[in-house]
């Protein structure tokens, strides 16, 4: 147990830097610029995520080049919450494109690496005695920050290095498998993606036979389904038998509505509500749940209601842009548009056709506080529609490819809830290795 092991000070163990405050000046929008990590490639609760990313174009130290395996950790979060504070993350590999660090962000280097394994540490640093004690100590009212005297102070019990590996390989294990998850369904996402961009905005099909080729990757029974011309229209030159409609016309636009969160009796129901925030927390694009559920009596203050699932959700506000195919009924908020595939159309096009617009539907978008769309102004956005036979041929390929997704989302919530279960027993020393090595086998 816990009581075998040593009580250790972080500062004892570990050293913390400081990352570097680049220029403005050398910030671009050019992708292929060097990528400055900000407090917005942390999860909640720990991980790395891609983010938005922010490019530099300039000089830079080798010294503020992070290395892939790199343990940081965010000092400063911008939510009044603190949600990301303190929280820890390995930089990934990338590929060649080199991960600068940014202010904000610190580097962690353990002393002594016969004491103190780094992969043991970060599951330390996801831990609820850790979580407390940096937010307990956190300065800053709207921008929360810590420091490295501030996590230096934390105690914990400290296992042998054979205890530390053990634990780290077994939680590891789990945050692989999900990690391996997410690089699947961002190649399933991109499959889908891919297709809809080459057969309903570059025409690749039509083109193809326009010039007398046959359409690659395509059997001969699909490829009968295009044209081989073009003809005009209010958009430019569609496929000849396809019809330029508006989004409104192709399926119905939802916005929605908050009930008063004074009134306890509209919250902590049945019915899921989803937000904006819903939608910004998830890598993939299919939503399985929201932090919030109303009861009857609130979903009665919605004009909208339970919209059904399959909806493809849409943040119209703060920013524009976050989608989401809802697996579940769902009712939103007024930060969102909300369409329900009641047509010929189904998600998976209605989603990509959304992406593949999204810097139209942003110079749609107005305000002063912040852009927003309204739904009206969401509703008269032109769009080309194929026949039911080619979109039909669309959905038989990327509705599995989805499904798979969704597969794959509800596999990792159910490893991550053994994982958060597992750490504070495993890190505390209440339970050992053997017991969770046994559950891991099942799981994995």
């Amino acid at each position: 147990m816990s009581e075998e092991w040593p009580t250790v000070r972080l500062g004892d163990l570990i050293e913390i830097k400081h990352g570097y405050a680049f220029k403005g000046a050398d910030f671009t929008d050019d992708p292929t610029g060097d990528v400055l990590v900000t407090p917005g490639n942390f999860r909640v609760g720990g991980g790395w995520q891609d983010g938005k990313r922010k490019y530099h174009r300039g000089l830079v130290d080798p010294a503020y080049v992070l290395a892939p395996g790199d343990l940081i950790v965010t000092m400063t979060d911008l939510s009044k919450q603190g949600d990301t504070l303190g929280f820890p993350a390995l930089v990934p590999s990338t590929s060649g494109t080199q991960l600068l660090h940014n202010q904000r962000i610190g580097r962690v280097r353990v002393k002594d690496e016969t004491r103190l394994l780094d992969r043991f540490l970060y599951y330390v640093f996801c831990t609820a005695p850790y979580r407390h004690e940096v937010l307990a100590t956190a300065t800053g009212s709207t921008v929360r920050h810590t420091s490295p005297t501030r996590i230096y102070g934390f105690e914990f019990s400290l296992p042998p290095l054979p205890e530390q590996r053990a634990i780290a390989e077994v939680l590891g294990a789990l945050d692989d498998k999900i990690e391996l998850n997410e690089r699947m369904n961002a190649t399933l996402d991109e499959m889908a993606r891919a297709l809809f961009k080459s057969w309903f905005v570059d025409f690749d099909p039509v083109r193809a036979k326009a010039e007398g080729r046959q359409p690659s990757h395509m059997d001969t029974a699909t490829a009968a389904l295009f044209p081989e011309s073009f003809e005009d229209s209010a958009l430019g030159p569609i496929p000849a038998g396809w019809r330029v409609s508006m989004v409104g016309e192709v399926v119905s636009v939802f916005g929605g509505s908050t009930p008063s969160t004074k009134e306890p009796a509209f919250w902590d129901g049945s019915h899921a509500f989803a937000t904006p925030k819903d939608l910004s927390q998830i890598s993939t694009p299919v939503l399985l749940d929201t932090a919030r559920r109303i009861t009857d009596a609130g979903l009665a203050k919605i004009s909208s209601g339970l919209l059904p699932a399959d909806t493809v959700l849409m943040s119209s506000r703060a920013p524009v842009g976050y989608l989401a195919i809802a697996q579940l009924p769902v009712a939103v908020n007024q930060g969102m548009a909300a369409m329900v595939c009641d047509g010929d159309v189904k998600p998976p096009f209605v989603l990509n056709w959304t992406r593949l617009n999204m810097d139209e539907i942003r110079s749609r978008a107005s305000g002063t506080t912040f852009p927003e769309i309204s739904k009206s102004s969401f509703r008269g956005i032109p769009c080309v529609v194929p026949p039911r036979e080619v979109h039909g041929a669309y959905h038989a390929t990327a509705a599995p490819l989805y499904e798979q997704i969704t597969t794959n989302v509800s596999e990792s919530r159910t490893l991550a809830e053994l994982r958060d279960t597992l750490l504070p027993q495993l890190i505390s020393g209440e339970l050992r290795v053997e017991a969770p090595a046994r559950l891991l086998g099942r799981a994995c």
